[in-house]
């Protein structure tokens, strides 16, 4: 009986919607660590000091601001493209071609030369990485019912983490026997997986609620910008809210900015890198993804995001007694498994909670404006992380790391007791 019971909440996950969702996922996870972890290698390798590596973060600003262009692709038509492909797989085709020509471009930038340029290039990739990100999430959220949030937020985290291993464990491999150039270049095809699920997908009924009127730009403006987020702020503690997006997985982007130097300069080749952080813990973080999934359909998304946001602090103090063993394959295994397990988990809810605040009438702008606050831990607050570790070192920074998960988990509480969309 219990077995069935299991098997039965697993099924939810074989919604032919939420394995278009997957595919889309895998496109949006590719660009990322293309221009964080698997870049910091790159540029460790070429003699980039760590300080410098940490404020390579900046070029993630567009994933941070990226509500600010929101509302036109949330309702802008494109020649052409929107004709026969709809307002949603338009724009998500656009975003994804010039994404491969971005990419392409850092590959071939050389940051031994003119790491200013590799900068530039990377700006770039996250311009496209996060614009397309607008618009499949809009796409995921019109897509699924309600009911579906949960398991779509797994699925998008499955499909993301594969996108990230290939980006991650495949280029580090791929760079073992090739140069960096010709890595990008592989990566940068690999988009097209996620060009063929939005050519085989239907437009999501619900894209075509708001209507503007052309004629008049002025109303427009204010239908398509300023409405979004004035419906945002008619929500009790919206301040609150905005300020427990930004520090929920800050802990965890703290870390993620400098794991891959650490992992380094504790005498982990690339090899070792590739088997344990990137396949073992995409498997660890998958897993936590379903089970975060799950955890959201059964016990409601609160209580989730509490259980997981109090894993993700205790996983990051693994990091500091990593750093006190040193080299120590089998410990890198329980620390990077842990870590993935409870991120998994913690993302999995998160994005259900995301989700559960837009309106659907302004789906793109408000999810854009959520997730892009989400990234500010992960790019602008996150940047001074390889500043801290030549200030003070490994150990004291990875205890840091875990106290500053608290604030996150404070303000979800204060939130569930002021009843904030829980």
């Amino acid at each position: 009986m219990i077995l069935h019971q299991q098997l039965k909440n697993f099924s939810i996950y074989t919604n032919k919607k939420l394995l278009v969702i997957m595919l889309l996922g895998y496109a949006s996870g590719l660009p990322l660590l293309l221009t964080l972890s698997t870049l910091s290698v790159w540029l460790f390798e070429v003699g980039v000091t760590k300080t410098t590596i940490g404020f390579f973060a900046l070029v993630g600003l567009p994933y941070s601001i990226k509500f600010l262009w929101a509302p036109f692709m949330d309702n802008l038509k494109i020649p052409f493209f929107t004709k026969f492909l709809g307002r949603r797989r338009s724009w998500i085709l656009l975003t994804q071609i010039l994404l491969i020509f971005s990419l392409i471009f850092l590959g071939y930038s050389n940051p031994s030369v003119d790491p200013k340029l590799t900068a530039v290039a990377a700006l770039m990739v996250a311009f496209f990485s996060a614009s397309q990100d607008i618009v499949i999430d809009a796409f995921r959220v019109e897509s699924l019912e309600k009911k579906l949030y949960g398991a779509g937020a797994a699925m998008i985290v499955f499909g993301y983490r594969i996108g990230m291993l290939s980006a991650g464990a495949g280029a580090l491999y791929l760079a073992s026997f090739y140069d960096w150039s010709k890595v990008y270049l592989l990566m940068s095809t690999q988009i097209l997986i996620g060009s063929l699920a939005i050519l085989f997908s239907k437009e999501p009924e619900l894209s075509s609620l708001i209507q503007t009127n052309k004629k008049n730009f002025f109303g427009w403006i204010k239908n398509s910008v300023i409405n979004p987020f004035k419906d945002f702020m008619t929500k009790g503690n919206w301040i609150v809210i905005l300020l427990f997006v930004v520090l929920y997985k800050f802990g965890d982007a703290l870390v993620s900015v400098v794991a891959n130097p650490f992992y380094i300069e504790m005498g982990f080749s690339k090899i070792e890198i590739a088997n344990v952080s990137k396949i073992f813990g995409l498997a660890a973080t998958l897993v936590g993804a379903f089970i975060g999934g799950i955890l959201v359909s059964q016990s409601g998304i609160f209580k989730s995001l509490l259980i997981c946001g109090i894993l993700q602090l205790l996983s990051n103090l693994f990091y500091a007694i990593q750093a006190y063993i040193g080299y120590n394959i089998g410990f890198l295994i329980v620390t990077i498994g842990f870590m993935d397990l409870a991120s998994g988990m913690g993302t999995a809810a998160f994005i259900a909670y995301l989700s559960s605040l837009c309106n659907i009438r302004y789906t793109a702008t408000q999810y854009a404006l959520l997730s892009a606050f989400a990234s500010l831990g992960r790019t602008f607050l996150s940047s001074p992380g390889g500043y801290l570790v030549d200030t003070f070192n490994w150990i004291p920074f990875f205890i840091f790391t875990s106290i500053a998960a608290i604030p996150g988990i404070y303000f979800l509480i204060y939130l569930k007791r002021k009843n904030s969309q829980f």
